[in-house]
């Protein structure tokens, strides 16, 4: 049903042109008169516009192409011996991860790499690798991290996984004083220290380094404009890992256009739990329950408050409440030294309960720790609050998280909806889930700039995806032709898809599938295969769950096959009706296709095969197209069968 009264038949081999509409939460799309244009220039505007802004981008990304990076060896027995070390099992996310890291390291091309992983799903492992690679191969590393807790215990980790290897690392943040940056700074330029983990004042001029290789930068959002264009002065020639758990849109779509590489690290270590969440009103009862229970079980707990002015007498609230908890007190004002001692003493366990700010959100690791309670959480924003959860939870035990908010009523409705997604999404690896959510609440805003907002509140999110990856496909082929055609490979796919239209019955009958969200999620399944192997798989799935299939469904199978063939031989449409199939080429007259050696495939076939096929042209609305001809098709079958000799002259694997 559509606008007031229109109803639009759609086939079902376009249903995944269907889209939900997302954009800004509230904001009504507005819907424009089946048949008229305005829809299709709306597109058409948003596409010139987010071209113009790709372009900038993938500029850059032409750059890092065509510049010449280090080599790293392959991995050396003590790279392997490192790995050996490691006292947990590796899942199989952060094996590809690894993988996909060195062999970026080893080509000459500088890497660009982003590691998206939930929280405590082993990112920093995966980075201590990488870190070791470069220093082996006598380059020095800097590992930049948001917050100056961060710093110290990033140093902390790294130094307990390299103990027994022969690099030096060292850290920098605002706790040093004068005198030991002044050497940390001396044994950079000399190249004595391997690994240098610090907070932005690692992007300050004042900084230098023997031979830099490799830059790690934790956290990437957190990080203000100033520094990131300081890291874009660093990272010139210099290979580049980013490492997030809550990717902000714009991030993803920087790997969307292949501007850097992505892994993602999605499943959880092995006895993982997911954190048990839970809404409250500031409650004693509830607090002094949850804190001696996991006292009890040996645990400790945070108490997030972010207020310095009034940390002391929420701390002295606990101190009542469970008077033989030892409680410590946390905060960015306290003095570097005091406050380091402080989190070294947490962490050995010498006390039960911190009280702090958010000082200790990103990567904090604190494996004892089951319970954290965060007051007024709806004045948080939603990856900040994912990110202070998930500071529990990092071991076997099961972890609790209260979220302590004053009535639903009184919150903002924005404020709501934070608590509310965060209430929803508690499964391990959902961070990509509340980043997308965190897109609904705040509007769709910055993905490649300040431009966006607005276009994407007028088409929808998943439109703008859609638009912003033909943009992108249009400029790889046609501005930036000669930078693409080195990475593509040769065999270039001139039609991105084909059209099929027919009068024989596709589809799954209502008798054989009778639930239809089923069969909507079944047809849409089937547009998303790619190779013959997924088809198969599809295949039996069906029969395993719906038994053996009718004439209809077979059919419905094979025309997935024809439309793979049909868009390798350049068919961007293909008819079967009345008894015949007629195959419409690329409807552009200039393009490269009928240069090409596809095309030529097709005319050698055609004269060959004249008793069975012809080649016609044909007067359409959009001017001359040439058609493929094949007559006497009774059955998909037959279609699929004189189809597939042209499509092996074209070596298509389907």
């Amino acid at each position: 049903m559509y606008g007031e009264r229109d109803i639009l038949y759609v086939s079902i081999h376009s249903l995944h042109k269907i889209s939900k509409y997302n954009g800004k939460d509230g904001a009504v799309p507005k819907i424009y008169k089946l048949g008229s244009a305005a829809w299709k220039k709306l597109k058409q505007k948003t596409k010139s516009r987010v071209k113009k802004i790709a372009f900038d981008l993938i500029k850059v990304y032409a750059k890092r192409r065509l510049d010449k990076g280090f080599q790293y060896a392959p991995d050396s027995y003590l790279q392997l011996e490192l790995e050996a070390s490691f006292i947990y099992e590796d899942t199989p996310d952060q094996s590809t991860a690894t993988e996909d890291i060195k062999k970026d390291m080893e080509s000459e091309r500088p890497m660009d790499r982003l590691v998206c992983g939930d929280v405590g799903f082993g990112k920093t492992e995966v980075a201590i690798r990488a870190a070791f690679k470069a220093a082996v191969n006598g380059k020095q590393v800097a590992v930049l991290v948001p917050t100056t807790i961060l710093a110290f215990q990033h140093h902390r980790t790294f130094t307990k996984r390299l103990k027994d290897m022969p690099v030096k690392v060292d850290y920098l943040n605002r706790f040093r004083t004068a005198k030991e940056k002044r050497i940390i700074l001396d044994e950079l330029k000399s190249g004595k220290i391997d690994i240098i983990i610090g907070t932005h004042q690692l992007a300050s001029k004042n900084v230098e380094f023997k031979d830099l290789g490799l830059l790690i930068v934790d956290e990437e959002q957190k990080f203000g404009v100033a520094v990131k264009d300081k890291l874009k002065s660093i990272k010139e020639n210099v290979d580049v890992l980013t490492l997030t758990a809550t990717p902000i849109p714009r991030t993803l779509q920087f790997s969307l256009m292949a501007a850097r590489d992505l892994s993602v690290i999605n499943t959880p270590p092995p006895n993982r739990y997911p954190i048990e969440s839970q809404v409250i009103q500031f409650s004693e009862e509830i607090i002094r329950d949850a804190i001696s229970y996991e006292i009890q079980r040996g645990g400790q707990i945070f108490f997030i408050h972010n207020r310095i002015e009034n940390i002391k007498e929420v701390a002295g609230l606990i101190q009542r409440l469970v008077p033989d908890a030892k409680i410590g007190i946390g905060h960015g004002q306290l003095e570097g030294r005091k406050l380091e001692s402080l989190m070294l003493a947490f962490m050995n366990g010498e006390f039960d309960v911190l009280v702090s700010t958010t000082i200790v959100e990103s990567g904090l690791d604190v494996t004892n720790a089951n319970t954290i309670f965060i007051n007024n959480a709806n004045n948080f924003g939603l990856s900040d609050l994912h990110q202070m959860r998930g500071r529990v939870g990092r071991s076997n035990k099961k972890a609790f998280c209260y979220f302590i908010t004053p009535p639903y009523e009184v919150m903002t409705p924005d404020a709501r909806k934070r608590i509310q997604a965060l209430e929803q999404y508690t499964a391990l690896g959902s961070g990509f889930n509340i980043a997308m959510k965190d897109l609904e609440i705040r509007g769709a805003g910055d993905l490649l700039g300040g431009e966006q907002s607005g276009f994407i509140n007028e088409i929808g999110f998943e439109t703008y995806q859609k638009i912003l990856a033909e943009a992108i496909e249009e400029l790889k082929e046609n501005e930036f032709k000669e930078l693409y055609e080195e990475t593509e490979g040769k065999d270039k796919i001139f039609v991105k898809e084909t059209q099929l239209d027919s009068d024989f019955e596709l589809l799954f009958p209502d008798d054989y599938i009778n639930n239809t969200t089923e069969r909507l999620n079944l047809y849409t399944e089937l547009n998303t295969l790619k190779t013959e192997e997924e088809l198969q798989k599809f295949e039996s799935q069906l029969i395993d769950r719906f038994g053996a299939y009718p004439t209809q469904v077979e059919d419905l199978l094979n025309s997935v096959r024809i439309k793979w063939m049909a868009t390798g031989i350049g068919l961007e449409k293909v008819v079967l009706k009345k008894g015949s199939l007629m195959g419409y080429f690329i409807s552009d007259q200039e393009s490269a296709f009928y240069q090409s050696r596809e095309f030529s495939n097709v005319l050698s076939y055609v004269q060959q095969h004249s008793e069975t096929c012809r080649l016609k042209e044909k007067q359409t609305r959009n001017g001359l197209r040439l058609l493929l001809i094949f007559d006497g098709i009774k059955s998909v079958n037959k279609a699929l069968e004189v189809l597939e000799p042209l499509a092996a002259k074209q070596q298509i694997s389907i």
